[in-house]
C-alpha cells in the first residue's frame, strides 16, 4: 500500500499514492525527442492535448522548448565557487530558445485550454522564471523544472510568490553534456541526495513542502536507459521487447534508441533495424 498525499498546487489540491496519475505531454517545439514538430502550430496542440485529456490524461504538460540529447539551453552563469563542486554547474551554453519565442509557443495553448477546458489541470515545462510567471498567470497550476530550479535563479523566489505546485526534476549536468559525462557511481544514491538538497533548497526559498513533486529523471545523464536493459537477465527478452515498442512506435526515436543500446549492450550481431537505430542514437547524442 502506497502513502497518498495530497499536493497542493495553485488553484486545486490533487492526491497523489491511490492511483497512478498520467501526465500527457504536449511539445509545442519543431525539434522535440519523439514527436518534434507535430503540435507547433496552436490548432494542432490544442487538438492533440484535447485527446490525450478524452483518453484519460489528469495533467497536461505543456512545453516550448526542447530539452533532448545534445540541446543547448539558456542558463544563468554559474556561482565559481559551487561550480567546483557541483559537476550539474558549468559554464552558460549558447542561447537557443529565448523566453520571448518559448512564451510565443506555449501561451496561445494555454489560453485555449484553459477557454475550452477550464477544468483541466495544466502544467508549463519551462525552467525559465518569466516564462514561468506568465503560464500561471495565463492558467497553469504547475511549474516542471527539468533544471530543479537551477539554471534560471529567479525560478526558486518566483514558484514561491505564484503558489502553485512545482516539479523539481533531476539531470546530470545539461543536454549538450550528456555524451561527455563520466559514467555516475550509485546513480539511485546521487538522485536521492541531490534531490533531497534541491527540494530543501526551494522549500528555504519560501516554496511550502506540499506543493513540491521529485522526478529521479529517468536516463537523463543517468546511462539509466543503457543500465535497463543491460540488467535483464534475459538478453532475447530484452530485445524482442525493444522491437516490441519499435513496431508500436516506428517513428519514435526513443524507441529506436532504446533498440540501439540493447544491440550495443548485449553483443548481438545487427539486424536490419540496427542501421535505423543507430542513426537515431547519433542524431539524439546517446552513446
Amino acid at each position: 500500500m502506497r502513502a497518498v498525499f495530497q499536493w497542493s498546487l495553485r488553484s486545486r489540491t490533487l492526491e497523489l499514492g491511490k492511483r497512478t496519475l498520467i501526465m500527457g505531454i504536449v511539445n509545442v517545439t519543431p525539434d522535440s525527442f519523439s514527436d518534434g514538430g507535430l503540435c507547433l502550430d496552436r490548432d494542432h496542440a490544442v487538438e492533440h492535448a484535447l485527446r490525450l485529456l478524452g483518453e484519460g490524461a489528469d495533467i497536461l504538460d505543456i512545453g516550448g522548448e526542447s530539452t533532448r540529447p545534445g540541446a543547448k539551453v539558456s542558463a544563468a552563469a554559474p556561482d565559481p565557487a559551487a561550480s567546483a563542486k557541483d559537476e550539474n554547474t558549468s559554464a552558460a551554453p549558447k542561447v537557443t530558445v529565448g523566453a520571448e519565442e518559448e512564451l510565443s509557443r506555449v501561451l496561445p495553448v494555454l489560453t485555449e485550454l484553459k477557454k475550452l477546458r477550464p477544468d483541466a489541470v495544466l502544467s508549463i515545462d519551462t525552467y525559465k522564471a518569466s516564462v514561468a510567471r506568465a503560464a500561471v498567470t495565463a492558467g497553469a497550476d504547475i511549474i516542471n523544472d527539468v533544471s530543479a530550479f537551477r539554471w534560471d535563479r529567479q525560478m526558486a523566489k518566483t514558484a514561491a510568490e505564484l503558489k502553485c505546485g512545482v516539479v523539481l526534476m533531476h539531470m546530470r549536468g545539461r543536454p549538450e553534456e550528456w555524451r561527455t559525462l563520466p559514467p555516475p557511481g550509485d546513480i539511485v544514491l546521487t538522485v536521492k541526495r541531490e534531490l533531497r538538497d534541491w527540494a530543501e533548497g526551494a522549500v528555504l526559498a519560501g516554496v511550502r513542502r506540499e506543493r513540491i513533486a521529485l522526478d529521479p529523471g529517468f536516463a537523463v545523464g543517468h546511462g539509466m536507459l543503457a543500465k535497463l536493459y543491460a540488467d535483464l537477465a534475459n538478453a532475447d527478452e530484452a530485445i524482442a521487447h525493444a522491437r516490441k515498442v519499435v513496431e508500436l512506435e516506428p517513428d519514435d526515436a526513443f524507441s529506436y534508441t532504446a533498440l540501439s543500446v540493447i544491440y550495443q549492450r548485449c553483443g548481438r550481431i545487427p539486424e536490419a533495424e540496427h542501421a535505423k537505430a543507430m542513426a537515431y542514437q547519433k542524431q539524439m547524442g546517446f552513446d
